[in-house]
């Protein structure tokens, strides 16, 4: 059995994971078994860059226990599966930023992502890998999520390209990176050196799989500026 901890914005969880699937089995009073519906992992995270914190919701009900705020993330929870409407709104509040719907398998792990300025806004839906790393490696992967229409470049300062040419709403696989490092990374206009914004001080894990993303406009210099931010997905140990 593997197990892995997932970590956004300061939170922790842990989740047995596949080769016991996301079910178990209860029986009544009356010993008749009650098999637990499968389920499926979801994440929502802000990267609107003017956006006030945020709710999240699953069809009718409220995900989140703490407004969601630009730039963070809500940790994995428990999603029935099949067809689901996903919902951001301004926190604490009934006005609607933006709804979708999406469609999770069982045993699957997804990041929903709210994108683009307010008044424009975006969803994308990512199936999240959660192949383990080897020992002494970790993974990381690079979402575009800033809407300027340029193509964008991860690379790791004075060092290897993870991603390239990643167009709004497009992502690349986690690539394998050493753990238990610390990291400067630098995006990139595409196939160029001309650094557009650089994070600092990211520290990979040993046996992680972690996201970078961008958000934001690279020509603004108010609340909407091109920003990145880095969230650790997947813990094993």
């Amino acid at each position: 059995m593997k197990q892995i901890f997932t970590q956004r914005a300061g939170m922790i969880g842990m989740i047995c994971l596949l080769a016991v699937s996301l079910t178990s089995c209860l029986k009544d009073d009356d010993n008749h078994q009650y098999i637990a519906p499968k389920v499926a992992l979801v994440s929502a995270i802000n990267a609107s860059p003017d956006a006030q914190p945020v709710d999240f919701f699953l069809d009718q009900n409220r995900a989140n226990n703490f407004f969601i705020k630009s730039g963070e993330s809500l940790d994995y929870i428990n999603a029935y599966t099949g067809k689901r409407t996903i919902t951001f709104y301004v926190g604490a509040s009934n006005q609607k930023i933006i709804s979708d719907t999406a469609t999770f398998q069982p045993n699957k792990l997804y990041s929903v992502f709210l994108a683009n300025v307010v008044s424009t806004p975006g969803i994308l839906v990512i199936p999240d890998s959660v192949e383990m790393p080897a020992e002494g490696k970790a993974g990381v992967r690079f979402v575009n999520l800033s809407p300027d229409n340029q193509a964008l470049d991860l690379v790791v300062k004075a060092g290897a390209t993870l991603a390239s040419a990643k167009s709004y709403k497009q992502y690349s696989p986690f690539v394998t990176v050493t753990g238990g490092s610390t990291y400067t990374f630098e995006i990139h206009k595409a196939g160029t050196a001309t650094v557009l914004y650089t994070l600092t001080d990211v520290q990979i894990k040993n046996k992680t799989l972690n996201t970078i993303w961008v958000q934001g406009l690279s020509a603004a210099t108010d609340s909407k500026k091109l920003t990145a931010h880095a969230q650790e997905n997947v813990y094993y140990y």
